[in-house]
Parts: structure tokens; C-alpha cells; sequence
């Protein structure tokens, strides 16, 4: 069992900047990927970005990649989301997913990111 806990969800400025955390606890050995991704209203849950743990690759969707960087700690306990040059289609509620090797995944409760014009 993982328990992931994201924090750093704010209203902002367009082109502003916010940084996401995730928490993990519990048994994160066997984790194959961990990402972030997101949900607008009326929308259907999108992925951001994800990021190996194994040899740390980083896969971006387009609509985020050059401004947004994925990253994860040593041991692996936390995920990151720097966002840069927010816009206002990036406003969602921002979601931290571990998938592992054995095919369960968990999800975080998600924080709100809002990006005013």
C-alpha cells in the first residue's frame, strides 16, 4: 500500500510559476513510473509528465513540455512538478500516480492549480 500526498497547488498570474509536490509513504519499492497528471472541469484526466525511476527518463506532453520539469528525489519518497510560464489552460486540479511493476497503481488526492489571465 502507498499513500501519495500532493501539495503546492495555488492561484497564479499567467506566467507565473508554482511547484508541485508529491509525497509518497508506505512500500514504494517495485514502483515502475511515477507522473503527474491532470483533470479541468468537464475534461477527462490528461497525463503531464512521467518519469521512470529505474534510469530516471522523462516523457512530457507536448502542451507542457519545455515549461514544466518532472523530477524525484534520491530515495525516491518525492515527485516534482516545477511549472514555469503558466497559462490558463494549464488551471486543473494537478494528480501524482506511482505505477508499479506488478500492475498497481495508486493516485493522490490532487491539488488545485489555478492560472488567472
Amino acid at each position: 500500500q502507498v499513500q501519495l500526498v500532493e501539495s503546492g497547488g495555488g492561484s497564479v498570474q499567467a506566467g507565473g510559476s508554482l511547484r508541485l509536490s508529491c509525497a509518497a509513504s508506505g512500500v514504494t519499492t517495485g514502483i515502475e513510473y511515477m507522473g503527474w497528471y491532470r483533470q479541468a472541469p468537464g475534461k477527462e484526466r490528461e497525463w503531464v509528465a512521467l518519469i521512470y525511476t529505474r534510469r530516471s527518463n522523462t516523457y512530457y506532453a507536448d502542451s507542457v513540455k519545455g515549461r514544466f520539469t518532472i523530477s524525484q528525489d534520491n530515495a525516491r519518497k518525492a515527485l516534482y512538478l516545477q511549472m514555469n510560464t503558466l497559462k490558463p489552460e494549464d488551471t486543473a486540479g494537478y494528480f501524482c500516480k506511482a505505477q508499479f511493476y506488478n500492475g498497481a497503481m495508486y493516485w493522490g488526492q490532487g491539488t488545485q492549480v489555478t492560472v488567472s489571465s
